[in-house]
């Protein structure tokens, strides 16, 4: 078994799969700079959100800790940080330092334009690159190495093939000494025992319980019935029947080792083995949350088909439904639905995705990554002022 992937070590001891740098636009008057820089200089990623100005409270503090997360990403060589002025961006490169990367900033108030602007981000950006590409990969352990599982579009062939390929991996990583984050906690419904059972601690399971019901409460608040609601349209379409079912599927990509923690959106794990992330279930969000929490790399099972990935975190699409293996084989990185269609075995589907897992590790371009189906959708949770 191998024990070790190829990364790129960083300052704070983490370590990167990919070696990006990081156009960051602190607001949104920022954005179109930040897409202009990105659009010339290769080896960059734009991370943006339409939202950070006039945000308080709490949902000010989820934004920043989420976009300083991201950035201070280990998949990430370097950032280039610009706001409407030096004021407000500093407070997120600030933030980002402590990760030991370089972090550059600038102002469109003191660039006098938004091409001043773009000229002089693009010089940087350039120079950030090509300092980035002097870094060369190494061996380094599992322990290294944190993993998020994800769902959606899910039908049938997710609970009996894709998750359960998807649980395989995930003992056998824990069992190497890898992290996997499992979040979404509102698909957990109808199976929230079996995972609070798990727990390493009662706190935990509290925690389990707290966050489902949460969901619920938010949704009934609102005049949503999340169990009514459950499995959706497109869920029953791919031969769901129940919420339970549903629920049961997607847990089943956590595997079954303990849960070891219990963490907040973006909030990055500090001890390996099995972890719960607190997420909204759509995807977007809930990927955002994990590459703000640090995972390198997002497994993402899909039944009837979703294509977008994460920003950041190379994410890797698989499926158990031949429908959707013969008609998305550009989105499809793994396809297991031979499970399905000529009874491969479990393990066998594992190993091909464990082998596919580490090929991305080393550098291997998903099929999200050359389409660029990735977004940004930092959760809100109260309204600008």
């Amino acid at each position: 078994m191998t024990e070790t992937f190829l990364g790129f070590p960083r300052p704070d001891g983490r370590v990167g799969v990919r070696n990006q740098v990081a156009i960051l636009s602190a607001m949104d008057n920022t954005n179109p700079s930040a897409e202009r820089i990105a659009g010339i200089v290769a080896g960059t990623i734009v991370i943006s959100t339409p939202f950070g100005r006039t945000q308080i409270g709490d949902d000010f503090e989820m934004t920043m800790k989420t976009l300083t997360g991201i950035c201070a990403h280990p998949n990430i060589a370097a950032v280039l940080v610009l706001g409407l002025s030096l004021d407000s961006a500093e407070p997120l490169a600030d933030r980002i330092r402590p990760s030991g990367k370089p972090v550059e900033v600038l102002g469109l108030q003191e660039a006098g334009s938004t091409l001043a602007l773009t000229t002089e981000g693009a010089r940087i950006a350039a120079d950030l690159v090509v300092q980035a590409s002097e870094q060369s990969r190494q061996a380094c352990p599992f322990s290294d190495l944190t993993i998020a599982v994800e769902c959606g579009g899910s039908d049938t062939t997710s609970g009996l093939a894709s998750n359960p390929t998807v649980g395989r991996f995930a003992d056998r990583f824990i069992d190497s000494g890898g992290t996997i984050i499992l979040s979404e906690p509102a698909e957990f419904m109808g199976a929230e025992h079996l995972l609070a059972a798990r727990a390493e601690n009662p706190e935990d399971a509290d925690k389990i319980y707290a966050m489902v019901q949460w969901f619920e409460d938010e949704a009934k608040r609102n005049g949503v019935d999340m169990r009514g609601i459950n499995p959706t349209p497109d869920n029953i379409a791919g031969g769901l029947s129940t919420l339970e079912e549903k629920s049961l599927g997607a847990i089943a990509k956590g595997g079954t080792r303990p849960i070891t923690q219990v963490i907040g959106y973006a909030e990055p794990p500090t001890k390996s083995g099995l972890v719960i992330m607190d997420t909204p279930s759509a995807a977007c969000e809930s990927m955002t949350g994990l590459v703000g929490g640090g995972a390198q790399i997002i497994i993402f099972s899909t039944g009837r088909g979703n294509a977008i990935g994460a920003p950041v975190a190379p994410t890797i699409k698989i499926t158990g439904n031949p429908h959707t293996a013969k008609s998305m084989p550009e989105n499809i990185d793994v396809d297991v639905s031979a499970i399905i269609s000529d009874g491969e075995n479990l393990n066998v589907a594992s190993e091909r995705l464990w082998i596919e897992v580490m090929k991305i590790a080393a550098g291997k371009i998903t099929r999200a990554e050359v389409l660029k189906e990735d977004q940004l959708s930092v959760s809100r949770f109260g309204p600008s002022v």
